[in-house]
């Protein structure tokens, strides 16, 4: 249950109260406030509230008083000062250029979201021109700071496309002076020593997908003639290792791999986690099946309710909380995101859980063709025959022309959470985000209804569960969770110039 609590309507509430969102947790009643600060309240204690009956001095005051739920004990400037904090991003421009230098790829995934082309489909190929229109308009970012991440397809099948991308974008950002950095989203099998030793030179961060245990991994990821679970593991301590001779720390710097979670690897929940912790991975992304691709086309042997997948994700992250109760670091990512915020009050900028949400203001993704899309999705939607996101052209487009385009100004009012009719009265509103291009995808509206998407359904059972873990109030389990919302320093990945 989540409602919301304010001067004026019924049930009455304190005069001094700020208004508030509530929803049972764990037995008791979680409230939340507009900027953040959250406290649990017991249900008598919570139906004194309702009537309007809060006693100066009592327990229960002075827990909200402390937690900026009274008007009268508010520091504004103070909470002023940190939703300015939380907003900053918004003051900068995208960071994300994701680059799809082809679409060529030699697996084939049952839910392929990119939906790849054959290997004999050169046409798909980013030509060196296009690649370096592409560079040219991502560095007039207003973003301080920028990565540049290489996908497909499979990105090594254009691997000369990629050298030419890093050294051309290094010679460039002379005269622009920002942080640069470079992501390459690979299945690996086509890695080679001299590809490796190229990429680890030019700090070129790798992440590539682990779908759990190796039957699991080899059913959903075919590669003719191989394994793509053993090329995928073989590159992985290889590009680790790396690392290690560099003299990194390993528990910062390893090969980052992605889970999607089909129905098979529903039943696997434990044994996922142990495939990756055995891979030395120190961060788990448990993400649902997106509707893109031909996950479209093959969802009656992939898809699930949702129900299923929240179970799933408590049995998964309980099993990695053993682990670090046992010294073993390892986090999950998603939950990462959403503590940064409940426990930090820092948004760690993730751009589908934020508001207004990375379309296009955060991040953007040129096609191998030059189209340029609002997000990783939008061009993933286009090549199944929705152009609803295509926003330019690298060839005539300008920087100040996307930034104003009307998808760009449509996306942004459909993903701010205080206008969406099911999102205002949410409890964890100020930690969560919209995705338009979902809604979009699944409803037929940027707008969408959040109580029929799955998207909804997964964050907010994602955030119960964190809540539940926060209620209990284990101190060991609770430092754990405060030491996920940890920064994690990546200076390697970024090459610093100053403006020249």
């Amino acid at each position: 249950m989540t409602q919301l609590i304010s001067l004026g309507q019924k049930p009455a509430a304190p005069p001094d109260l700020v208004p508030i969102r509530f929803r049972d947790v764990a037995g008791d009643v979680l409230l939340t406030n507009p900027w953040g600060d959250w406290v649990f309240v017991s249900q008598a204690e919570f139906a004194d509230l309702a009537r309007g009956h809060l006693a100066a001095g009592s327990d229960v005051y002075t827990r909200l008083a402390e937690r900026n739920f009274l008007r009268s004990k508010v520091d504004v400037e103070k909470v002023a000062a940190a939703m300015r904090n939380k907003k900053r991003f918004l003051d900068y421009g995208p960071n994300l250029h994701m680059f799809v230098v082809t679409l060529r790829c030699n697996e084939t995934c049952v839910y392929c979201h990119a939906s790849r082309a054959e290997m004999d489909a050169v046409h798909t190929d980013m030509t060196p021109e296009l690649a370096e229109k592409c560079v040219d308009l991502a560095l007039q970012t207003t973003s301080p700071a920028i990565t540049i991440e290489f996908q497909g397809g499979e990105p090594l099948v254009a691997f000369d496309t990629v050298k030419h991308v890093v050294k051309y974008a290094l010679q460039r950002n002379r005269a622009y002076g920002k942080d640069l950095g470079f992501t390459m989203v690979s299945n690996l099998s086509l890695m080679d020593d001299e590809k490796l030793k190229f990429l680890v030179e030019h700090k070129v961060q790798m992440c590539t997908s682990i779908d759990g245990p190796e039957p699991i991994h080899t059913k959903q990821r075919v590669l003719v003639g191989g394994s793509s679970y053993f090329e995928s593991v073989k590159w992985i301590e290889r590009i680790n290792k790396a690392y290690i001779d560099l003299g990194l720390d390993p528990t910062l710097y390893h090969v980052e791999a992605l889970l999607t979670t089909t129905r098979d690897a529903l039943k696997k929940p434990r044994e996922i986690v142990d495939t990756y912790i055995n891979l030395g991975c120190r961060a788990i992304f448990l993400r649902p099946v997106d509707p893109f691709g031909f996950a479209e086309k093959t969802r009656a042997k992939i898809e699930y309710d949702r129900a299923e997948y929240r179970e799933f994700y408590r049995t998964a992250v309980e099993h990695i909380l053993d682990y670090n109760r046992r010294g073993e670091q390892v986090l999950e990512r998603y939950a990462a995101i959403f503590l940064t915020k409940i426990l930090q009050g820092e948004d760690p900028n993730f751009l589908d859980i934020r508001s207004p949400g990375g379309s296009a203001i955060g991040a953007l993704a040129y096609n191998y063709d030059g189209k340029i899309f609002t997000s990783d999705e939008g061009r993933m939607m286009h090549e199944t025959g929705d152009d609803s996101f295509v926003i330019g052209d690298v060839r005539t487009a300008t920087y100040r022309g996307l930034m104003k385009h009307e998808t760009v100004r449509a996306l942004i009012l459909a993903s701010i959470r205080e206008v969406q009719p099911d999102c205002v009265s949410c409890t964890y509103a100020p930690y969560c985000g919209v995705q338009p291009e979902h809604n979009h995808r699944t409803q037929g509206t940027l707008f969408g209804r959040m109580r029929e998407s799955t998207l909804c359904s997964v964050h907010k059972g994602i955030q119960d569960f964190l809540f539940e873990k926060l209620r209990e109030n284990d101190p060991k389990t609770v430092e754990i969770l405060r030491r996920w919302t940890t920064v994690r320093e990546r200076t390697h990945f970024v090459h610093a110039s100053a403006a020249s």
